[in-house]
């Protein structure tokens, strides 16, 4: 109990302090804000939306799946604070959904029943005891999640209510924002940063009268700590931590971003940082033509609406960029999105964008360096059957990376033939004891099968891991569509494993996919593993040929140099008791030994069903591949 009188005692004095550091460098200096709401969408401007909806039936289509989900939740009971393992993230999630998707409804249909059961949903999570401030992505997206509900639902709120749920936005969300113990993400580079400055900012924005001193603080240091995480967009645009966190950090950030651009007519310079407006391009790039993403590092399978790119295309006036997220639209179920807890969003941003008016990008292939660089590249972005390649370089050193420099995904035909396994659920990790975000060389991280060389489409050497702080560029490429390709210099990768180590990856004619390794050993025979991860099945065909098939199609694994090799098929059933399970997916390629001193080159053609490997080309050294 004293130690307890004692922080209650001590917590007033750190907050002065820490007020008193950021007010020396304020961007924001109002002294009042507009009544609410004043959120993202104020007062009167569903008439926008409105006119939307009557004039294009998809998102019409969207607006009624929104109504339908908010009804559905009438019928649900509110949240109850049950933590699994470290995390409140779950139910915090759910808050956000809930809550967003009921205010929307009563916003645009002013019906009582959306009101109060978003106002019973607050009062429910005011009461929890905190909202675990010690995984403070919890407290982040709670205290967004109450702050939206309690601005657009304000005015009708009873004085009882409000002052209850302002109360907790202070109490459980605000404050230990100041607190050493919770606030490290202020200084990181990560989602962490974007996620937890969107959160508090959401919460200083909607109580600001009642601690305007307080508020300032919270919105000014966000416009500055973010500025962090938003120098890893650049030069083009690259996000490092891959397509599943580009969905929640980038999506946070435009979240944050588009709150204070409503209240003060401009964002401070965070739009213009570099590479940021560039982003949308990645992601876009980043699925390929069935739909599912580039999963490297820790993200999922699939892919899925990215509301956030909605946001883009109106600011940067680019509706191409919208592309993907038309198939999308077109393609499913509106319903089918109502998972999503920021998806009431992409009516606010959508700006009447008809579908008509979205047409597809002019280049099938972006490049973007920075800390994972990558090379996305398609020969069509209309033919479903096209052939898709990502390439990533980079580091494994980067949060949330995998050992996968050189890997790659690729797809013909409609069917996935090179895959990534992406990530596997933290908690069923964290729940057996392994620590999951250690970066160092023999952290326990580098132990979970999906996460080391071995099981990525790129090279393992004499069975070892990649190098953990070394780092691949990528050095060439090429947009020129009878050879697109890109060339990434892995050499730092295999740093006491290999003198040198390049690998390029193309397109050919827009018919098939080569990949070629050049290579130099040291001191020591070498032997050197070369791997592709499949969802198909896999037969050896002849002695340097293996022929996979999926879905009906095949697909010939070509071995053109060296002449001899070994060509392998290894099992993906996990080796760990903590391990996921690998369903349907087998490792294949081959081992080749080396011996020291010696420069050798790996080159594999990739052929579809329907190009005779008697015409696939004997690939040319990487020195000729951008002449």
């Amino acid at each position: 109990m004293y130690l307890l009188k004692r922080s209650l005692l001590f917590f007033p004095v750190l907050l002065f302090v820490q007020l008193s550091l950021f007010a020396q460098t304020d961007s924001v200096r109002m002294t009042e804000l507009i009544g609410h709401p004043r959120l993202l969408l104020l007062a009167e401007e569903e008439g926008g939306i409105k006119r939307t909806i009557g004039a294009d039936k998809v998102w019409n289509g969207m607006h009624q799946a929104i109504l339908a989900e908010s009804d559905n939740l009438l019928t649900l009971a509110p949240i109850e604070r049950i933590q699994i393992g470290r995390r409140l993230l779950d139910k915090s999630r759910e808050a956000l959904r809930r809550l967003f998707f009921l205010s929307y409804a009563y916003r645009m249909t002013q019906q009582q029943k959306y009101l109060q059961r978003a106002e019973k949903e607050m009062l429910a999570i005011a009461a929890f005891t905190d909202w675990n401030p010690s995984h403070f992505l919890d407290v982040a997206e709670m205290t967004m999640a109450v702050s939206i509900g309690y601005d657009w639902c304000y005015s009708q709120l009873p004085a009882a209510s409000r002052a209850t749920i302002k109360e907790a936005i202070l109490k459980k969300g605000l404050e230990p924002s100041f607190d050493p113990k919770y606030n490290s993400w202020l200084t990181v580079t990560n989602n962490w940063n974007q996620v937890c400055n969107a959160g508090m900012s959401y919460g200083a924005i909607v109580t600001f009268e009642d601690h305007p001193e307080l508020s300032r603080t919270i919105i000014n240091r966000a416009i500055k700590s973010i500025r962090l995480p938003m120098g890893d967009y650049k030069p083009d645009g690259a996000y490092p931590e891959g397509y599943g966190y580009w969905g929640y950090g980038t999506s946070f950030n435009v979240m944050f971003i588009a709150a204070i651009e409503k209240l003060f007519g401009k964002d401070f310079g965070l739009s213009a940082q570099p590479g940021f407006l560039k982003t949308p391009g990645y992601m876009e790039n980043m699925t390929g033509p069935s739909g599912n993403s580039f999963n490297y590092s820790d993200a999922g399978t699939g892919g899925g609406l990215q509301v956030a790119m909605f946001w883009f295309a109106s600011k940067t006036q680019d509706p191409s960029l919208l592309w993907v997220e038309r198939s999308r639209l077109l393609s499913k179920d509106p319903k089918s999105f109502t998972r999503d807890r920021l998806l009431p969003a992409v009516m606010l941003w959508s700006h009447g964008a008809g579908m008509n008016s979205i047409t597809a990008p002019r280049s099938t292939m972006w490049t973007g360096k920075g800390k994972n660089p990558v090379a996305l590249m398609r020969t069509s972005w209309s033919d479903s059957s096209a052939v898709w390649v990502g390439m990533k370089a980079g580091s494994a050193s980067v949060n949330h990376a995998h050992m996968d420099a050189g890997s790659f995904v690729m797809e013909a035909q409609g069917v996935r033939w090179a895959m990534d396994f992406g990530m596997q659920d933290y908690e069923s990790l964290e729940s057996k004891g392994i620590e999951v975000f250690g970066k160092g060389q023999n952290a326990q991280r580098w132990t979970i099968f999906r996460y080391d060389n071995l099981v990525h489409n790129t090279l393992a050497v004499n069975g070892q891991h990649q190098v953990v702080d070394g780092y691949a560029p990528l050095t060439a490429s090429s947009s020129n569509p009878q050879f697109m390709h890109a060339i990434a210099d892995l050499s730092e990768i295999y740093k006491g494993q290999l003198q040198q180590a390049t690998r390029g990856v193309g397109i050919v004619g827009g018919r098939y996919v080569v990949v070629r390794d050049e290579i130099q050993t040291g001191a020591a025979p070498t032997t050197i593993r070369w791997t592709l991860l499949t969802p198909a099945e896999a037969k050896v065909t002849g002695k340097n040929s293996i022929e996979l098939t999926k879905d009906g199609k095949k697909l010939t694994l070509l071995v053109q140099e060296p002449a001899t090799v070994s060509l392998k098929t290894w099992s993906t059933d996990p080796p760990h008791s903590y391990d996921a399970p690998n369903p349907g997916t087998i490792l294949t390629g081959f081992e080749v030994t080396v011996p020291a001193g010696t420069k050798t080159v790996l080159s594999v053609a990739l052929v579809p069903q329907g190009v005779s490997t008697s015409s696939v080309q004997k690939t040319q050294p990487l020195k000729n591949w951008s002449r």
